[in-house]
């Protein structure tokens, strides 16, 4: 299996619509599936972080770093949007991360939408690009 990340940032600044914003994308070589179905069981502490977390719209979850919200949509083998708030933020955020399958496997995609501002831009486009990473390694693993 070749596991070779192909991280790409993926959106830049600030969108009318949606305050300012953050994408990272990553295609690895492991099929949709198999990517998914750790997404959602195994993978959750990676992108989310420890704690409950169920693909129902309307959960309400609370991770053990401070991260709370609740599931805006999820579209099952493709799609989870949620709020997102840190405890220490004044302000809720949404993110959506998603999989879809291309040619060379499958393309994981983490969006974050509704930052404050620059800095936060900056700070959360780190912090998703080393999430990637990690389910990225994780699955290279399995």
């Amino acid at each position: 299996m070749n596991a070779a990340p192909n991280t790409t940032p993926d959106s830049t600044g600030s969108k009318k619509d949606a305050g300012w914003e953050v994408g990272v994308r990553e295609t690895i070589d492991v099929p949709l599936p198999v990517v998914w179905q750790f997404l959602v069981s195994r993978g959750i502490p990676l992108w989310l972080g420890d704690g409950e977390f169920r693909g129902t719209k309307g959960f309400k979850y609370s991770m053990a770093d401070g991260v709370h919200g609740e599931v805006l949509a999820y579209a099952e083998g493709s799609k989870i949007r949620v709020s997102w708030r840190p405890d220490d933020w004044p302000h809720d955020t949404v993110l959506v991360l998603s999989v879809k399958e291309v040619e060379e496997g499958t393309t994981i995609a983490i969006h974050h939408q509704e930052l404050s501002g620059r800095e936060e831009r900056r700070m959360m486009l780190g912090h998703w690009k080393n999430v990637v990473a990690s389910i990225t390694k994780a699955l290279a693993s399995r």
